[in-house]
């Protein structure tokens, strides 16, 4: 059983766009490959930190100054690599390959990302960091050896969605009814992204996707000990 899964519940196989989706959403940092400026004709690989938006797609904010920033205005291409080791050793990973493009995060978007990385708190006060997004356009999903498939970008972005407002309406509503040092960072219709003690836990609603008017019972059920 993965180490994000919680104890009793039962492991239920995955298809490839849930997995896309568990994964983009479990984990906070991932690797970029962007297409050097200073070496042409080459990727430069580096590591970001990210969270999603409503559509499941990553969002970063960096610096202007970074390297793969400037490689990005030069060149949105680019490759997104998240993996994750689940049972037995096998790497559970997803390549997304698209177009970075700088965008104006509103406010629903900002309170978000920080609440995924309060951290960077800090880093909207320097003036030089701003947010950016990845459109994908294919990405291969893998779920262990010989378990590999391609995925049309659309599908990610087509999936079941929750709107910002709705998401965070009921993040603010289950705020008293988490465990002590446990937080809720985020829900959508797959699952829900905690904080427990520091440490990022995905629980996958295993009914999933829920639709939104269902999602304040379902939320109640999964977090339930």
């Amino acid at each position: 059983m993965p180490a994000d899964q919680p104890a009793g519940k039962v492991e239920v196989p995955l298809s490839r766009l849930d997995l896309l989706v568990e994964l983009l959403h479990s984990q906070g940092e991932a690797a970029i490959a962007t297409q050097a400026a200073a070496l042409p004709g080459y990727p430069l690989a580096t590591a970001v930190a990210f969270a999603t938006d409503e559509h499941h797609r990553p969002v970063m904010l960096i610096s202007k100054l970074a390297e793969h920033t400037r490689n990005l205005a030069a060149d949105p291409r680019c490759s997104f690599l998240i993996a994750r080791v689940g049972a037995g050793g096998e790497i559970a990973r997803v390549s997304l390959v698209g177009d970075v493009q700088a965008i104006a995060a509103d406010d629903a978007l900002t309170e978000r990302y920080l609440r995924y990385h309060p951290e960077a708190e800090r880093f909207l006060q320097l003036g030089d960091f701003g947010f950016h997004r990845l459109e994908p356009k294919r990405a291969l999903v893998v779920g262990g050896f010989g378990k590999a498939a391609w995925i049309e970008g659309e599908r990610l972005v087509d999936a079941p969605s929750l709107p910002p407002d709705a998401e965070a309406r009921l993040v603010a509503a289950m705020a008293g009814r988490v465990a002590a040092g446990t937080r809720l960072l985020g829900v959508d219709p797959y699952g829900a992204d905690l904080s427990v003690g520091g440490s990022r836990r995905r629980i996958r609603f295993s009914v999933g996707p829920v639709v939104a008017d269902a999602l304040p019972a379902t939320l109640e059920r999964e977090l339930a000990p």
